[in-house]
């Protein structure tokens, strides 16, 4: 067991349970780092009093801030522990303490990840080989349409995960910035842009960083805030949106996973929340973009994540509230009389060092479901859609979006024409007509349908 002093606390948590960086940064706030430069007289060959040094003077981003020289001897050892925590493929070697940087960002925005059985379990499936396969073996036109299915239902959910149900346009507009995601190197202004391109019509919404407050949440009867989560201070947004950016690239430099990478960065925008409105469909493009930007995702595809993440909502709601939920009671607020909060200390580093463990279990969920099912199913029904086109043809030659029309009408009733249907939409085919096209469509799709 650790002593009465600080800094032996500190070396038993390194020990057993990883860096955390929220929790070393408000401990060195609060001792005094003459213990600390004691320590490391006292034991100048300890890996674990070198790490807590370099973690001291790292949160500043200045060499020199503790009293004490540099480690000339020694093996470098690493700042995390990469069989507890995942780490960068590329470090660097800091000769201060002779300690090899392998963080995933900088102080300004670095979110670390547990290592996990389920995360290495994930990474070793390599979906985007998966996906890379199935995109490899199948004809391109097919692709092309099963693509152009998949980004819009991607589209329409991440609408409808936010109770909105907008006009076409507006969908397949935001469907055409999510295929262009990865192209371009994030920038607070690009973030701004996309923010304009979404919201369309900005005569009652603020383009921009917000200018006061933010909460997700409810209000009472009284019209007072009832927050589920607290968004960050608006003079922290534009360090924190930068820091989040600087993370994503180097992140990239340094080879660290995607999918790590991915859910940082989305959930971390998420949290800070810098936008009036927007944050929650520009967070899931964050996913598609570093995907897509780390060649993650096939060029000619966009997986459907929204799409699983609204049929999985809840499961969403819990990966976002496992940081929301305890901040909440870590924050102190009081409501304004706008009906908004008013944050009354500094949070910034809330959002800069939360433990993204959940938040990469969660989108590795999500895109075994795209990579296993939904994308191999859409292909598969393209296939027996083309089939069912060509076998209905040889029957009754009605055009393609009529079969279409009938091919949605015996799905719904599980390969049977409804009686309303046959009295209506298709009161011109006989009996006949009727049997041998179920015929069909039970041979293709199986008689319940597939």
């Amino acid at each position: 067991m650790p002593s009465d002093k600080t800094v032996d606390h500190l070396i038993f948590a390194l020990k057993y349970e990883g860096v955390q960086l929220l929790a070393l940064k408000k401990i060195f706030n609060a001792m005094d780092k003459r213990e600390l430069e004691s320590a490391l007289r006292e034991r100048p060959t300890s890996s674990y009093v070198r790490r807590l040094c370099f973690f001291y003077e790292w949160f500043s981003n200045k060499d020199g801030i503790l009293q004490a020289p540099d480690t000339v001897s020694g093996a470098y050892v690493d700042a995390v522990d990469g069989s507890q925590q995942y780490i960068v493929s590329d470090s660097c070697n800091r000769k201060r303490f002779r300690v090899r940087d392998n963080l995933p960002g900088l102080p300004s925005f670095c979110p670390l990840v547990f290592r996990t059985h389920a995360i290495d379990r994930y990474i070793a499936q390599d979906f985007s080989s998966k996906a890379r396969a199935i995109v490899d073996k199948s004809p391109r036109e097919l692709i092309s349409r099963a693509a152009a299915f998949l980004l819009l239902s991607d589209s329409k959910a991440s609408f409808a995960i936010e109770g909105e149900n907008p006009p076409k346009d507006r969908v397949a507009r935001w469907g055409g910035v999510v295929a262009k995601s990865g192209q371009t190197e994030l920038s607070l202004s690009g973030l701004i842009d996309l923010q304009r391109e979404l919201i369309g019509d900005d005569r009652f919404v603020h383009i921009g960083l917000r200018e006061e407050g933010g909460f997700v949440g409810r209000h009472d009867a009284l019209g007072n805030p009832e927050p589920e989560h607290v968004s960050a201070n608006v003079p922290d947004l534009a360090g924190l949106l930068e820091g989040m950016i600087a993370f994503e690239a180097l992140s990239k430099h340094a080879k660290y996973d995607a999918i790590l990478t991915a859910a940082s960065v989305a959930f971390g925008f998420v949290y800070i929340h810098p936008f009036e409105d927007g944050n929650g469909r520009i967070h899931r493009f964050l996913l598609h973009h570093v995907l897509a930007e780390r060649e993650f995702t096939p060029k000619e595809i966009v997986f459907p994540i929204s799409s699983v993440i609204l049929d999985d909502i809840a499961r969403y709601k819990d990966t976002l509230e496992s940081v929301s939920r305890p901040l909440l009671s870590l924050i102190k607020w009081r409501p304004t009389e706008r009906g908004n909060v008013l944050v009354e200390e500094d949070t910034a580093d809330f959002y800069r060092y939360f433990d993204a463990t959940t938040h990469v279990e969660y989108l590795f969920r999500c895109l075994e479901r795209a990579v296993e099912k939904e994308l191999p199913a859409e292909l598969a029904f393209l296939e027996r859609r083309d089939l069912f086109h060509a076998r209905g043809t040889e029957i009754v030659d009605m055009g393609e979006r009529k079969l279409d029309l009938l091919l949605r009408f015996l799905r719904q009733e599980h390969g049977r024409l409804s009686k309303r249907a046959r009295e209506k939409e298709f009161a011109l085919l006989t009996d006949e007509e009727i049997d041998s096209i179920e015929e069909i469509y039970a041979g293709i799709f199986g008689r319940e349908g597939d």
